[in-house]
Order: structure tokens, then sequence, then C-alpha cells
């Protein structure tokens, strides 16, 4: 929490310095929990004229981001002489080769299932593969991996904290459901889940990965425009059905990444849960959530296509039981390696 608190307040700035009160050493110390914060600033002129001004912005922008501490939130000043700057954290994503978001346009099209299906299958063609669950909101990774008791630790390099992924079928894994209890509702304003969504990134202990695909959470939110602003992300696949309600938020999904001053590649579009064909009646087809709406949205848009995938309760089974599909049936491994090449070609050159 300290380390979220330290990011919040680096928008704070000295009108006479123009360096934040964090990179300038102002901010001294911050001892916090939920219920309550204790910081203190440090100026080096004796009776800073801009002391109280900054003193106020500091509780009201604790106060704005930490509600349950709203009445209990201590801002002490002092002379002396201000700590010089930490270095800034050098990201871990720097070992990493590409870095790809899985998104949705709306929840519930199977983008999560998708991911972990997607990143077994490149594991499968040989690469080192991580995952960062980004839907911060609504984690599902931990649990499609069979990771849902991992304990993350975390060690020191260089001074500097960094914490340990999991490792799940030859996989790394960082989620914020490992820092959560399931029980709870997860109340956080933007401002709080966006810095955990930077610890997480920024702190993980990758192993030199090839592909990090990262689980966005559905929509074009905080979370989106955090992840943009970060790090440079190597392409988008966007998961949808069918059907023409989801078909119609993927456009703004398209859009955002699209968009001039994100310039991120599409790669292309999937269509999930395409149709459904009962064992017992192979040559049948039911397209249950319509036909065809995410391939013919990614032809007219000129957006790839990067493939369709059934509905088949066998992926569905994997993701409750922590062993993704494509780990034990070679037939659906073949729609999602069909998939996974196309990406691979798209984004390795």
């Amino acid at each position: 929490m300290e380390q979220e608190i330290r990011k919040l307040l680096s928008q704070v700035v000295h009108p006479e310095t123009q360096q934040s009160i964090v990179e300038s050493g102002v901010l001294e110390s911050v001892t916090a929990r939920e219920d309550k914060i204790v910081i203190v600033l440090c100026f080096q002129k004796a009776r800073d004229p801009f002391a109280v001004r900054i003193k106020n912005l500091t509780e009201k922008i604790l106060a704005d981001a930490y509600p349950a501490a709203a009445g209990n939130i201590t801002v002490a000043i002092k002379e002396g002489t201000p700590r010089a700057p930490q270095p800034k954290r050098e990201s871990t994503t720097v070992s990493v080769g590409k870095i790809i978001a899985v998104a949705s346009g709306k929840g519930g099209v199977g983008k999560s299932t998708v991911t972990a299906n997607l990143a077994l299958t490149l594991r499968n063609m040989g690469y080192r593969v991580g995952i960062l669950d980004a839907d911060i909101y609504g984690p599902s990774q931990h649990k499609m991996l069979g990771c849902e008791d991992y304990i993350p630790e975390a060690v020191q390099k260089d001074g500097q904290d960094y914490i340990i992924p999991a490792q799940s079928m030859d996989m790394e894994l960082m989620s914020i459901g490992f820092f959560i209890n399931p029980n709870d509702a997860l109340m956080w304003r933007g401002a709080m889940a966006t810095n955990a969504l930077k610890q997480l990134l920024h702190q993980t202990m990758w192993g030199g990965l090839d592909f990090l695909l990262i689980d966005m959470p559905p929509g074009t939110g905080d979370i989106h425009l955090t992840m943009i602003s970060e790090i440079k992300l190597d392409g988008a696949v966007i998961v949808s059905t069918p059907q023409q309600v989801a078909v119609a938020d993927v456009v703004r999904g398209v859009e955002m990444f699209r968009h001039e001053q994100v310039a991120v590649p599409v790669l292309g579009v999937v269509e999930n849960m395409a149709w459904f064909t009962p064992k017992e009646l192979p040559n049948n087809k039911y397209y249950i959530f319509g036909q065809g709406g995410a391939r013919a949205y990614a032809e007219e848009a000129g957006v790839p296509f990067l493939g369709d995938i059934p509905l088949i309760q066998s992926i569905m089974e994997g993701g409750e039981c922590g062993t993704p599909t494509v780990a034990t049936d070679q037939e659906v491994e073949r729609y999602y390696r069909a998939i996974a090449e196309k990406i691979v070609a798209e984004v390795v050159k």
C-alpha cells in the first residue's frame, strides 16, 4: 500500500521547483494501513510558502483514493534536507519478447478461456510463455491454471523488491487473485486498481519470456489506458461471440487500439462459441449465438480474422478443473493452433 501511495502522490508538484514531491524527496515517509495513513513531508526551506498548499492537496488526494481512511489521515510537515530521490525502477517487462493484449468489448465471451488455451498452445509450439491477469475486478487465470493456493513470494535484487510469479504447466502467471480473499468484494477506486496493476506488471520477475499474454478486463476503461501508457504492446487480439450485441462492443475495442494516440496493432478477431456440435451428431452444427457476426465485422473493418472456436463442453470443464483443454485434447488444440500460428506470423518477423 505504501508503494501505491507514493505513485499516487507523484502527481503533487512543488510550484517553485516544478518537481513532484516524490521525485524531489519532499515525501519523506509513508505509513499506511486500510484505515489509517500517516505522511511526513520534509521541506528544505524554512517556512516554505507552498507547504500548507501541498499538505492540503496531499490530504485531499489520499482521502479520495482511500475513503476508508478519510477521517484518519495525518500529513505532518517538518524542516530539513529532503532525501535524495530513489533511482527509477526498470520494468521487468524489458526481458519479455512480445507483449500481446487479449481483450473483449464485453464480458461473458470467453476471453479468459481463450487467453489460457492460447498461452498453452504457444507453449506447445516451443515458446516461453507467461500470463498477466489484468482483469483486476474479476481475476480468473489463477483458477483456470490450477494455482489458487499459490502465495507469491518477494525477493530483493539490487535493493529492489520483486514478485515471483506462479509456475503452471511450464508457464508463468501473475494475478491480483493471489493477493485477495476470494470471498471479499474488491471495492477499489480507479487509482488503486491501476496502481496495483502497475506493480504486478513492472515488479513481477518474468523469466525471459518469448510471449506475455495480458488478459484484459472487458470494455475500454482505466485499466486499458494504463496498460497502453505503461508499456509498448506488440499487438491486441479481440475476442467476441457471433451475436450482434457482442460484435457491437468489439467495434469500440478495435477502435480504441487503432486510435492514432494509441496505435497498437490489432492482430485480429477471434470468434468464440461459434457453433455447437453434439458428439452423437458430428456432422451437425448448431449456431446458438448466431452465425459469423465477428467474421463479418472483421472483413468489413479490414481487421484480420484469426479463426473461430466452437462451443465445446470440455473447454468449459478444463477451465473449471484448472487444466486448460488444449493440454489434454488435440482436437481442441487444432483450433487454437491455427489462431496462434497467425499471431506468431504477424509479430515475429
